[in-house]
């Protein structure tokens, strides 16, 4: 008789297990998926901003040029970093190109 008090309480132990690594399984799966969701929006609010910075840039550019706050030296100053950024980019083509030939 203590064996099969035994072998029953072992068998709802499992039972119990088994219930519990299904409902945890069940948990993790909703979590990544939520965590998947999340993902996908940080990476698109991570996009808005840098459109965003891009747009202020651009606006504030403008600003300078137009000479709303009359610092030509500003506006002088931006458009030769500019000017290098495009001489950068000039070069890095140039670069790539004579290494694939």
């Amino acid at each position: 008789m203590a064996q099969k008090d035994i072998i029953k309480r072992l068998h709802d132990e499992v039972e119990r297990l088994i219930a519990d690594h299904e409902r945890i399984a069940k948990e993790c799966r909703d979590l990544v998926k939520q965590r998947d969701k999340l993902l996908g929006e940080k990476h698109r609010l991570e996009e808005r901003v840098r459109e965003q910075d891009t747009r202020i840039k651009s606006l504030e550019l403008v600003g300078v040029m137009r000479g709303d706050d009359g610092n030509v030296e500003r506006a002088r100053a931006r458009v030769n970093g500019l000017l290098r950024e495009v001489d950068k980019c000039i070069a890095a083509i140039k670069t790539y190109e004579q290494e694939n030939q």
